[in-house]
């Protein structure tokens, strides 16, 4: 009986595994699009950190 339990287990912990790997293949574009989105946001806070208070005036 423990034998079947523990078999059992691996096959559930497989099919977990293959159900993760199928939804990111599914979304993988979405996921690109988010990714991208973040890292953009990401870099505009990063400018306005380091942005001068002196970049408007002109010489």
């Amino acid at each position: 009986m423990k034998v079947a339990r523990f078999v059992l287990k691996i096959v559930a912990m497989s099919l977990i595994a293959a159900a993760a790997v199928c939804a990111v293949i599914a979304y993988w574009d979405k996921l690109m699009e988010l990714g991208q989105t973040a890292c953009g946001k990401l870099k505009e806070k990063k400018e306005c950190i380091c942005k001068s208070e002196y970049d408007d005036y002109v010489e």
